[in-house]
């Protein structure tokens, strides 16, 4: 087994890890349901890549995610830090001892949970009453909460991350920073998170919670970091990437930067728009230093994007944008815990299985040497039917990033590709021979090809949990087929009408992202380097001095230079 720990730094971040978890835990679920399709019972995935085995005091069985969460104080709203499964430790006693005077305690009312989680408390109290044979004590419990009024419930509120998540953490998994709570205003750039970090012992005790799932893993495989790099959180994750570094020099960490689009709906002036880009830039200068692969996620409107087709998204709410962003990590990750086959065996559920270190050494290693990747998806996949095969699985292909070059001719270009779930003429669920004539036929119609290009491929497609979002339009169906006439008087659908989906994602290292690496180079050169430039006293402000700022253009020129086709000389030297 090649274990991977996953590490959640900020509001958005965790949002996405929510529903990420929330995929994990369905699929659990499914493969030990005896009415649940073969699909699912067959998945060939392992689980214990992400999950580990534990066992509470009163020797109860444990099953939960090998990950670190951080985030403001606050932000579990009515979930424990402590998660659900371990018995709670009293609050340590923070009287002061220097103090005589009268002390007067003011404590606020837990949060209400929302139906949701109402209805897993009650789920886990029938399981209790079974297993006691209490199940005839009561007959007067409440009316059974419906799945209707659970998936409404969560359209029209969800403040928290854990509002909406359906799985249990271990102790060490979540982490508050004391003293920043949930509701601020002002934690906005990299300055105050990197304070916030080194105060308070806070980077000692993350240090620790990531150092207690790493070290009980055998070959750990890499660290896949989510960052809610937005704000005072890219400090944090700058600070703990640093601290990962010093302590696993040898582990490769693959970092998803994510972006907020409700950040982008707000009416900006000069000055906060001038500090925007700043802190975009910077931000994403400091976090590729300290990882082998970065991956932007994150499109200024995602409802207005090409990548929701067959979406209906709302930005402003994070609840609906992070499930895209998350189903895309998911599928992407897929190939990091399928199960290998023997050498001579080939699997009739999975192929091109890869972990982390090959994936870095594919996309940023010696054959392109790029470590910034553009993410794109197709959700729903459309069918693999023989005269779409290049509309399905290229055209359908979109970024989700902003500033993305198209129609590039990049002879250098890398990428791999995962499709999983994927259906046929008459929807019927193909093969992973079927996928593969697919792909292979639209990259012979397609005018360009890239260098490399590595598929994998899963018969399993995406499952749909209930607390996903309504973001489906009118035209996709129960199994994520694309129906030729769009349903009547429904138009968004959810987990209740929508079960699972096919799912295509494409990571690939090319000059297509010259343009966004070249507006924040831009940006940071206008705003902060340039003689008099009018951003300069704001990074000074956030803890920058001359020298650092200009450090950090060189990072983001180099990554420029690195992706700028090379002069075409004859081949004829001589």
């Amino acid at each position: 087994m090649r274990e991977i720990v996953t590490i959640q730094v900020g509001s958005y971040a965790n949002f996405i890890g929510s529903h990420f978890w929330n995929f994990q835990d369905e699929l659990l679920g499914l493969a030990e349901s005896p009415e649940s399709d073969e699909v699912f019972k067959n998945h060939s995935l392992d689980m214990d890549v992400l999950y580990r085995t534990g066992e509470t005091q009163q020797g109860l069985l444990t099953y939960t995610p090998r990950m670190v969460s951080v985030n403001f104080q606050g932000s579990l709203g009515s979930v424990s830090s402590r998660g659900s499964l371990y018995d709670q430790i009293p609050a340590k006693n923070m009287d002061v001892m220097t103090w005589k005077g009268r002390v007067i305690t003011h404590a606020s009312e837990p949060l209400r949970r929302n139906l949701f989680l109402q209805s897993l408390s009650e789920e886990g109290q029938e399981s209790v009453g079974k297993a006691n044979d209490l199940d005839n004590v009561n007959n007067n419990s409440p009316a059974e909460i419906q799945d209707k009024d659970i998936v409404e419930c969560l359209e029209s509120d969800v403040q928290y991350w854990t509002d909406f998540s359906k799985v249990h953490y271990h102790p060490q998994s979540l982490y508050e920073l004391s003293g920043l709570w949930a509701d601020i205003q002002e934690f906005d750039n990299y300055g105050l998170g990197k304070e916030a970090f080194c105060g308070h012992q806070h980077g000692e005790e993350i240090d620790d919670r990531l150092r207690f799932f790493v070290e009980e893993c055998d070959h750990i495989q890499g660290i896949q970091c989510i960052v809610d790099d937005s704000g005072g959180f890219s400090g944090v994750s700058a600070m703990f990437l640093e601290s990962i570094a010093d302590e696993y020099p040898n582990v490769p960490v693959l970092l998803y930067n994510a972006r907020n689009p409700s950040l982008h709906m707000d009416s900006k002036g000069r000055k906060q728009a001038i500090s925007h880009n700043l802190h975009d830039a910077v931000s994403f200068s400091r976090l590729s230093e300290l990882c082998k692969l970065i991956i932007p996620v994150g499109l200024p409107s995602l409802s207005g994007s090409r990548a929701s087709q067959f979406l209906r998204i709302e930005d402003e709410k994070p609840y609906h944008s992070s499930a895209v962003y998350a189903s895309a990590m998911h599928s992407f990750s897929l190939p990091f815990r399928m199960k290998q086959s023997g050498p001579s065996a080939e699997s009739i559920y999975t192929s091109g299985a890869l972990d982390m270190y090959g994936t870095v050494q594919m996309l940023a290693g010696q054959m392109r040497q790029n470590m910034v990747t553009i993410l794109d998806v197709a959700m729903p996949a459309p069918s693999l039917s023989a005269d779409r095969a290049q509309q399905s699985f290229l055209g359908n292909l979109q970024p989700l990033i902003p500033d993305i070059a198209e129609d590039v001719e990049d002879f250098h270009a890398v990428e791999t590709m995962n499709i999983h779930g994927a259906v046929t003429s008459g929807n019927q669920r193909a093969s992973i021979n079927d996928v593969k004539d697919a792909v292979e036929c639209a990259y012979d119609n397609s005018v360009t090809r890239p260098k490399f290009s590595h598929l994998s491929a899963s018969t399993c497609p995406l499952p749909i949990p209930l607390p996903f979002p309504m973001i489906f339009r009118d035209m996709v169906g129960q199994h994520g087929e694309l129906l030729e006439t769009p349903i009547s008087g429904s138009s968004s659908r959810g987990s209740i009408e929508v079960h699972s989906i096919p799912m295509a994602t494409r990571l690939r290292s090319s000059t297509a992202v010259l343009p966004f690496l070249e507006r924040k180079l831009e940006n940071l050169r206008r705003f902060g380097i340039e003689r008099g430039a009018i951003g300069a006293p704001l990074l000074q402000s956030w803890g920058f001095g001359k020298d650092e700022v200009e450090d950090m253009g060189e990072v983001l020129s180099k990554m420029v230079t690195t992706l700028k086709p090379y002069p075409q000389y004859s081949s004829d030297s001589d």
